[in-house]
């Protein structure tokens, strides 16, 4: 008996240790997370329509959208309570319709899904369905963010593993029929293998020997070739040591010789140019039987001509040139591309490898965006905050050490929401750049978009508060902290997100950011002419005009209802914006932000900075560009076309500013590609931008794409010259936005081979683009563009890319997009065609064994067919899709 009882008493013992183990917080934490799979099916994106009561439930525009959320444990049973999944969600959640559970917002796209008091557990096996209904729509995959993870109180977070991968293709349904229109009235055109085979049907295979990109001002083609297989030998070269060395960089990966035999004499003779260009960079290049001839404006002008020699070489024979006569100018003074480092950080090699391309081709801006709500990615020397804590993201409540999670980044710093460039790595960048004819413009946002700025000065301000030093913990501060004005930003932050304008310690910050920033410059060679100040979007979403307010007598059904009573302008109630108000130099709230930057640039003046910069409508309660101190102000104009910008943006012009076209339509380039919810990005100002809709854009002529180009919904609108325009625009810019970018090949696969085309427009005005007249009328009904000769520019520029390019950037290591091919059957037989004639063509029966498509001799085919380009090398394809 007395055995029987010890071993009992043992086994209830390991039992009861056993049971404990299960139920502790960390063994929860952990089944979830390696055993819940998460899938999303798309219900409805036509909320409103189909009986939902968007409107009740305050959605924007009353619009709203379904979702089923179905969670499947795949492994034992947990019946604990105890924990949170936190997730993202780029739509509020507005309800949820099952009582087991309940989801909040945190901040930003970050929420949190709790179980009730009716939670019957999770059973080993079983699923659940959650169903939630969203703002808005929800019409490509990438609207789903990856980085969910489980949290409980004194537990380790861990990320579910079904939503770990950052690629997000397997766990979303749904997005076909209807669910692929914004609305009833969404007439895009969906991406299919018989639409694409249509939209290339038009461009045919041509010789583009004597073409480059961009297009020089004049080409006049020779008999015969260069032999340069003995290798090229500079001449009288104006370059200094680094140029040097990022020209034979260039070289070698092109197969060229820089330390050989054939001359390139060049000269720098501007006096010669003065009857017909006046420009940096222009040039003249002549390659003949025994040599080549430079004649430059100035160093960029020779630096050019040289990145034409090398356009002219084909991967397939490096070692012949063909004889040639160009003479060549820059349209625009700014030729440009902002990347974004702060939604999602993007590495320094990833940047420097931009460099080179924007090298190759022409452009000589870029435009750092380096922090924003969601990152802070540059070392301040002295601040150590904004990269010890505004660089990171981790699952952090109070954020004393990290930012919250956000855009799919997880619970761990180990992700690409955490990252910063070192001093030295900026220097670097800098370096580099000014080595290839590149400027690096530094965008540090404010007012607005400065959540990670104002964490870390608070976590600054903690620190040196407990160190007993009030004195310095004030010094940098950024919020007003009697500032108790509820506001929800653009993308669902509170009042954190601005930079108080009130306040004498942001100003004291701002000099001290440029001060370090403009010695980095300095120290690199590269003086720090441009500062760009940000200034977009600083608002309060809720007092727009897709609400209106609950208590309204006469409400319209196409508002969401809410309570406007307790929504507030931004920083309406900080007592020391109240005083400066009151103290009438500002008129009301709505003008702080530009008085801010109004502010910021006399600091930038001060330091000797000639030019400020910002988003366009962070500066439109000012006068005009004699509002600001520096010499020049300079403008980003974002503006849609179809809403308005093909005509607003000559006024802007008017008013003195250096405008930078930099339409969202046409040059943004983290939209999708092309209508398929395979495709990555945002769109809400477009559906899909191709390198084609790119290259069609006309930048000086803004009324004119109306009749090339349709509005999000894939419908036409009409545009006209409404007001005389008294100063050209200065530049042009395309812009790679990140919040749903996050790795370095996702980062080149949205700006390659697309910002190609940018660069096209940039440097280069085609005879199809019209002048610019007041009165003159654009839609797609008039036929005002030569479509002719735009069908003709592009088919040479395809053939470039598809014959010489795309075979370069891809032993440059860049991760570019191969087109998807388009197909058809006819009688059987498959024909095949491609964005960029000279790509390689497979197709597959089997989707297993692939065979080299040959327009000549088009297969018979029956059954499924799978297609896909390939790119030169053999190595890269494309997204493989079925012909139906």
């Amino acid at each position: 008996m007395l055995k029987k009882s010890l071993i009992a008493t043992s086994v209830i013992t390991v039992l009861a240790g056993c049971s404990s183990m299960q139920n502790s917080p960390q063994n929860t934490v952990d089944l979830l997370a390696n055993n819940l799979d998460i899938k999303y099916e798309v219900l409805t994106n036509h909320g409103a329509d189909d009986g939902l009561k968007c409107q009740d439930l305050g959605a924007e525009w009353a619009s709203c959208n379904q979702v089923k959320m179905t969670l499947t444990n795949d492994g034992e049973a947990v019946d604990s309570k105890d924990w949170t999944i936190y997730f993202h969600s780029i739509r509020l959640i507005l309800d949820v319709d099952n009582e087991q559970f309940k989801i909040t917002r945190v901040t930003g796209d970050l929420h949190k899904l709790e179980p009730t008091d009716k939670f019957e557990g999770f059973k080993a096996g079983e699923s659940v369905d959650l169903t939630f209904i969203g703002e808005y729509w929800q019409l490509f995959e990438t609207d789903f963010m990856p980085g969910a993870f489980v949290a409980a109180e004194g537990a380790e977070p861990k990320q579910l593993v079904s939503l770990s991968d950052v690629d997000m293709t397997d766990f979303v349904s749904g997005l076909e029929g209807d669910n692929l229109k914004r609305t009833a009235g969404d007439n895009n055109i969906i991406a299919t293998a018989a639409s694409r085979f249509d939209k290339n049907s038009d461009v045919a295979l041509e010789d583009v020997s004597t073409a480059i990109i961009p297009a020089p001002s004049f080409t006049q083609a020779k008999e015969g070739t260069l032999d340069i297989s003995g290798g090229l030998k500079l001449v009288n070269a104006p370059f200094e040591s680094a140029q040097v060395q990022a020209l034979e960089s260039r070289a070698e990966l092109l197969g060229v010789n820089l330390a050989g035999t054939t001359p390139v004499e060049i000269s720098v003779v501007p006096e010669e140019f003065k009857a017909e260009q006046t420009k940096s960079g222009a040039y003249t290049l002549n390659i003949e039987n025994d040599g080549i001839e430079i004649k430059a404006f100035d160093t960029a002008g020779a630096f050019y001509a040289m990145q034409s020699v090398f356009a002219l070489v084909n991967l397939d024979a490096p070692t012949e040139l063909p004889q040639v006569e160009i003479k060549d100018a820059p349209r625009f003074d700014y030729r440009g591309v902002m990347v974004d480092v702060a939604r999602n950080f993007h590495t320094k090699e990833a940047i420097l490898s931009t460099i080179d391309q924007l090298a190759a081709y022409k452009m000589n801006k870029l435009h750092l965006h380096l922090s924003d709500d969601e990152g802070w990615r540059l070392e301040i020397p002295g601040l150590p905050e904004l990269t010890d804590v505004g660089a990171k993201r981790c699952f952090d409540l109070e954020e004393k050490s990290c930012l919250l999670p956000q855009l799919g980044s997880g619970a761990t710093t180990d992700n690409f929401g955490t990252g910063h460039f070192t001093r030295a790595d900026y220097l670097e960048i800098l370096k580099y750049a000014k080595a290839r004819n590149v400027e690096v413009i530094p965008e540090i946002d404010m007012p607005a978009h400065a959540r990670a700025a104002v964490v870390s000065m608070e976590a600054r301000y903690d620190r040196l508060m407990a160190e007993g030093n009030e004195e310095a913990a004030n010094e940098y501060r950024l919020m007003d902290p009697q500032d108790t004005s509820n506001v929800t930003t653009i993308q669902f932050y509170d009042k954190k997100s601005f930079i108080n304008p009130c306040i004498d310690s942001s100003k004291r910050f701002v000099d001290k950011v440029i001060t370090e920033v403009a010695a980095m410059h300095n120290e690199a060679g590269m003086p720090l002419t441009t500062w760009h100040f940000g200034g977009d979007e600083a608002k309060n979403i809720k007092l727009g005009a897709g609400f209106q307010d609950i208590n309204a007598e006469e409400k319209v059904a196409w508002k969401g209802n809410i309570d406007l009573s307790k929504q507030d302008l931004p920083f309406a109630k900080s007592p020391q914006c109240q005083a400066l108000i009151a103290s009438g130099d500002v008129e009301d709230f709505g003008h702080l932000p530009s008085y801010f930057a109004e502010e910021v640039s006399k600091i930038v003046a001060k330091q000797g900075i000639a030019n400020f910069q910002a988003w366009e409508d962070g500066l439109k309660y000012s006068e005009g560009a004699d509002s600001f101190a520096t010499e020049e102000t300079r403008v980003n104009f974002w503006e849609t076309l179809y809403w308005g910008g093909a005509a607003s943006i000559y006024e802007w012009a008017n008013k003195g500013y250096d405008i930078i076209a930099s339409n969202p339509d046409y040059v943004y380039m983290d939209f999708p590609y092309e209508v398929d919810p395979k495709e990555r990005g945002y769109y809400w100002a477009t559906r899909a931008t191709d390198t084609r809709k790119m290259f069609a854009f006309a930048p000086e002529n803004l009324p004119q794409n109306a009749e090339t180009s349709v509005d999000r919904d894939g419908n036409g609108y009409t545009a006209a010259g409404t007001v005389e325009q008294n100063r050209p625009f200065y530049g042009m810019s395309a812009q790679l936005w990140s919040e749903t970018v996050r790795t370095d090949e996702q980062f080149e696969y949205m700006v390659f081979p697309r910002v190609i085309a940018a660069a096209e427009r940039a440097w280069h005005a085609a005879e199809w683009e019209n002048e610019y007249k007041v009165g003159v009328e654009y839609s797609l009904e008039t036929d005002l563009v030569n479509k002719d000769a735009l069908l003709a520019d592009w088919t040479r520029f395809a053939n470039v890319m598809g014959q010489r390019e795309l075979a370069k950037i891809e032993k440059a290591g860049i991760d570019y997009r191969l087109p998807v091919p388009g197909a058809e059957i006819v009688d059987g037989k498959l024909a095949m065609n491609v964005q960029f004639p000279g790509v390689e063509l497979h197709y597959s029966v089997d989707g297993e064994n692939w065979v080299t498509y040959q327009d000549e001799q088009r297969p018979s085919v029956s059954g499924d067919v799978w297609i896909k380009s390939v790119s030169a090398s053999g190595e890269r394809e494309s997204r493989v899709t079925q012909v139906k």
